[in-house]
């Protein structure tokens, strides 16, 4: 069975964002993890989809351009990132949404749906973000690896990545490494059992 994969980028304080979006903490948004080569779709929440499909869009539009969040030019690994992202289907778990631009994407309404992927044939799929997205998956069960990527700083405040996880979920460390930047990468796998 395919493999769902978190890997998202956080403070020290475990924050997304800071209290008012901030994201200027973020010194890339190139794929730190390697996941491009391990897997063949892409999910996100709908609450980070919009601002998502515009930076990358951007990027592959004019890779030259300031680019929205950072206030930079994009990287050679953002840009390779984007080329990843325009080939790779990515579905967007919302009830609101009604539809979406980018014709690599598609709307699923229930997580259900979700579940229902993770059975078809494939590789592993990247859970992109955001925060009620991973939470859900987690509260499901659907989450089998929760990768972190851990920023120096402090926040403060804001949009916490775990806010909305029900009950106690029992995860395992399977590895740490230092990264450039003071930063660490911490992989874990959630425990198959959810304790209420």
């Amino acid at each position: 069975m395919r493999e769902i994969i978190a890997a998202l980028q956080v403070s020290i304080d475990g924050f997304i964002e800071g209290p008012h979006g901030e994201l200027d903490w973020v010194e890339t948004w190139e794929d730190p993890f390697g996941l491009s080569s391990r897997v063949d779709t892409c999910v996100l929440g709908a609450g980070m989809y919009p601002g998502y499909e515009h930076f990358w869009r951007t990027v592959l539009h004019d890779s030259a351009a300031v680019l929205p969040f950072t206030g930079r030019v994009a990287s050679s690994g953002e840009i390779r990132y984007a080329r990843f992202a325009d080939r790779t289907p990515h579905v967007v778990l919302s009830t609101t949404l009604q539809s979406v631009d980018w014709p690599i994407a598609r709307v699923v309404r229930s997580i259900d749906e979700i579940g229902r992927l993770k059975l078809q044939p494939g590789r592993d799929i990247y859970a992109v973000g955001g925060a009620r997205l991973v939470c859900s998956l987690m509260n499901a069960g659907l989450l089998d690896e929760l990768r972190l990527l851990v920023h120096p700083v402090v926040l403060g405040g804001g949009k916490a990545l775990l806010k909305d996880v029900h009950g106690r979920h029992r995860l395992e460390l399977i590895a740490v490494c230092p990264m450039a930047s003071e930063r660490v990468a911490l992989t874990y796998r959630q425990r198959p059992s959810v304790v209420s």
